[in-house]
């Protein structure tokens, strides 16, 4: 089980200094890439199985590194909807999960 830790660690840490986003923050990107209408933190919760408040902080760092946009909904003021910008849109083109290199004991999963 340690070795699956490991090889888990040493794959994020990989992609993260690839991409420069983590692997959660990549979920998020790609979620909103595959949206169709408007997406609310709410549903991209639901859609990446992550805590509400651990989504609220991956919008907040993704905001701050300029790959998403936050807008206001227009009938109902209190609503948040989340966008990629073109640098998000970039970044989640550039995803290529055949650059970074997959530890042998991860490979089934993927």
């Amino acid at each position: 089980m340690r070795d699956v830790f490991k090889a888990m660690g040493n794959f994020e840490t990989a992609f993260e200094k690839m991409y420069q986003i983590t692997l959660n923050e990549a979920m998020i990107l790609c979620a909103l890439k595959e949206a169709s209408d408007k997406v609310t933190a709410t549903n991209l919760s639901k859609q990446t199985e992550l805590s509400p408040s651990h989504t609220s902080k991956m919008l907040r760092i993704l905001e701050e590194k300029g790959l998403i946009v936050r807008s206001l909904g227009s009938e109902d003021r209190r609503q948040m909807y989340f966008h990629l910008t073109q640098l998000g849109k970039q970044r989640v083109t550039e995803l290529e999960l055949d650059k970074v290199e997959i530890p042998d004991l991860l490979k089934p999963l993927f």
